[in-house]
């Protein structure tokens, strides 16, 4: 394992971060915040609790997800794309790296990002409203293991995307409205049965649902589903990653 090649990789993509705290870091914050004196105030007046927990509250586990997933994809997608356009990637390819060594450089630091920025908005709620964390472990799990597979999945977007319009195209069209109608604001025993039905093909749901479990002991699907349901995403990520590797789409002219 070439670690220095890890370690180089990685620690150009966070400096990266570095250089623009206010995209990655201020940014996030400010809408999370936003989230909260909107959906917090307006909507919390009129809906007071949700499954015995203060509306505000409830929310707060789905947006820490929705800064979460888009964090990982996209600082997943851009780090491998921007050598891709540059022609750089080539130099890498070259290199005596294995494919394991740049996606745990490229993937890490994209997961690293999103974990801290997610850090950060969960600082940011507990300023609007009172979080309790009933399974610190399970929590960390899966924040952990979201922000792996979502920076992988990233990583994959970046390699497939020929065009910066394909780059955005998951987290600014597919991943909010997944997100959205994931139980993130509400729980989906509010919904008429067909559209409950509908909502558990819904794979955000699954991510939701067991991280707001860990924070409150409530959940749309039992948390055993959820942490099964992103370990087999992890996989198959993994396999289509070391696909494209082993195949060289997209990679070679």
């Amino acid at each position: 394992m070439n670690f220095e090649a890890i370690k180089s990789i990685y620690a150009f993509e966070m400096a990266r971060t570095r250089r623009t705290l206010l995209q990655s870091i201020v940014s996030p914050v400010i809408t999370t915040s936003l989230y909260f004196i909107v959906f917090g105030a307006a909507i919390g007046s009129r809906m007071q609790e949700v499954q015995g927990v203060p509306y505000g509250a409830f929310i707060a586990p789905g947006l820490i997800m929705l800064t979460l997933l888009n964090q990982c994809i996209g600082n997943g997608s851009f780090g491998i794309y921007f050598p891709k356009f540059t022609g750089t990637i080539y130099e890498i390819l070259s290199s005596p790296i294995s494919m394991i060594e740049i996606v745990i450089g490229y993937v890490g630091a994209a997961a690293t990002k999103g974990l801290i920025v997610g850090t950060i908005i969960l600082i940011t709620a507990s300023l609007f409203v009172d979080i309790s964390i009933k399974h610190p472990f399970m929590m960390v799990l899966f924040f952990v293991l979201t922000a792996v597979s979502f920076s992988l999945f990233g990583f994959m977007i970046g390699i497939w995307a020929k065009d910066f319009e394909q780059l955005n195209l998951f987290p600014m069209l597919i991943v909010p409205p997944l997100v959205f109608l994931g139980g993130s604001f509400y729980s989906i025993d509010m919904l008429p049965p067909f559209w409950q039905t509908v909502s558990h093909f819904n794979p955000v749901l699954y991510l939701v649902s067991g991280f707001r479990w860990s924070f409150y002991e409530i959940a749309d699907v039992n948390p055993v589903v959820s942490l099964v349901t992103v370990l087999g995403f992890l996989l198959v990520c993994l396999s289509i990653t070391a696909w494209i590797f082993k195949t060289g789409y997209k990679l070679k002219n």
